[in-house]
């Protein structure tokens, strides 16, 4: 999880601050450069700036999509330092292997995205205050506010197909919100895909793994090496709920890939992780949707 000895295991393997930060890749054809290219044969894309009412004001969000035809839906939920260029090209990306994909942002009610930029730099330690800050009132009724407003904005649009099931992935604080998804509509969530998540299978009464069996959405949890140090018994209790279950799953540890490894701008990421990671995604999708 995103913490203080993330940041100490990040300093310890001597990972420099500003590896991948803003301050060095500034805007989304920086980090476009640093994405392979989709192999799918889906075609052009297009994507727009959109804003989506909720039960709690007014979310901006990016969507985006193949430019003919109906696909699957895919809901993103961003890590702790939001929708910004990194999230924008790999909602693109994935829109490139066949998919309609919104990508929010979870902080809307406190500020509009991007969150994170070239001046609001996440190694400084007051912008993560402020996000942290953030977080912690980003409770499981808000969240489950948020992702009612999405899943029907996915369902609204004409690049949608509405007869194949929906999927979501998040990525460190966004992995309990995939699990918070697959509940909200487990008739319409068939895939769910948390990366280097967050407190998505601990030991409370309340950790949302244990709401999987209520669900009937495949599961990929793909789980950093330095989490899984931080809490090794995480990936079985997630096998314990998901192995009765028909549905697709996978439960990994990423040797060597520490938390964050995933989006491109991190100080953590680990490009072979990450591409192994998104293959996977695009197995549980294949399967699920």
């Amino acid at each position: 999880m995103c913490n203080e000895i993330t940041e100490a295991d990040l300093d310890r393997a001597g990972l420099p601050v500003d590896r991948r930060s803003f301050g060095t890749l500034v805007g989304a054809g920086a980090i476009a450069s640093m994405l392979p290219v989709s192999a799918s044969a889906a075609g052009p894309i297009k994507g727009r700036d959109v804003e989506i009412r909720t039960a709690d004001g007014t979310a901006d969000a990016y969507f985006v999509a193949p430019a003919t035809g109906k696909h699957p839906g895919v809901l993103i939920w961003p890590d702790i330092r939001g929708l910004r260029p990194a999230f924008r090209q790999m909602a693109d990306r994935l829109a490139g292997d066949g998919y309609a994909v919104l990508c929010v942002n979870p902080f809307y009610r406190w500020q509009k995205s991007p969150v994170v930029d070239a001046t609001n730099d996440f190694n400084d330690p007051a912008i993560r205050e402020k996000l942290f800050g953030y977080l912690k009132q980003l409770t499981k009724p808000r969240v489950t506010t948020d992702a009612t407003a999405h899943l029907a904005f996915l369902d609204a649009q004409k690049e949608v197909d509405s007869r194949r099931k929906l999927g979501t992935t998040g990525y460190c604080m966004g992995g309990p919100m995939v699990i918070y998804t697959a509940a909200l509509k487990p008739g319409r969530v068939g895939a769910a895909a948390s990366f280097h998540g967050g407190g998505v299978g601990s030991d409370k009464p309340d950790s949302p793994h244990l709401l999987i069996p209520d669900t009937n959405a495949g599961y990929l949890f793909a789980i950093a090496d330095n989490d899984d140090k931080q809490d090794p018994e995480e990936k079985n209790r997630l096998n314990a709920v998901l192995k009765p279950r028909k549905q697709w799953h996978e439960v990994e540890v990423y040797e060597g890939a520490m938390h964050g490894w995933c989006p491109p701008d991190g100080r953590a990421y680990n490009e072979a992780a990450a591409e192994k990671a998104w293959g996977r995604m695009l197995e549980l999708f294949k399967a699920s949707l």
